[in-house]
């Protein structure tokens, strides 16, 4: 077993091969690592247009029991007027 390692060459090959490897090791950390910091800037924006969509559903739950807003959706969804009130369609 010593006339192997005592041998230049193989000594040489032997670390050169724990280098590569090491190297690809570390490129190969380095590429998830990448990945994982583009997924958490893409959660990170999700989170926040969410976060943005959740205030405006809350500014427009507080607005539910107008009157103003119950008669807009009666006019505009259910096609609802008051009993004397005339309703023209232009077309």
């Amino acid at each position: 077993m010593r006339n192997i390692f005592k041998s230049k060459k193989i000594c040489r090959i032997l670390i050169l091969v724990i280098v590569i490897y090491t190297i690809i090791y570390f490129v190969n950390q380095q590429k998830k690592l990448d990945k994982y910091e583009s997924e958490q800037a893409y959660y990170k924006t999700q989170i926040n247009e969410l976060k943005s969509e959740q205030e405006e559903l809350k500014k427009e739950q507080g607005n539910m029991e107008s009157p103003e807003y119950i008669e807009e959706q009666a006019r505009d969804k259910m096609d609802m007027y008051y009993p004397n009130e005339r309703v023209y369609i232009a077309q």
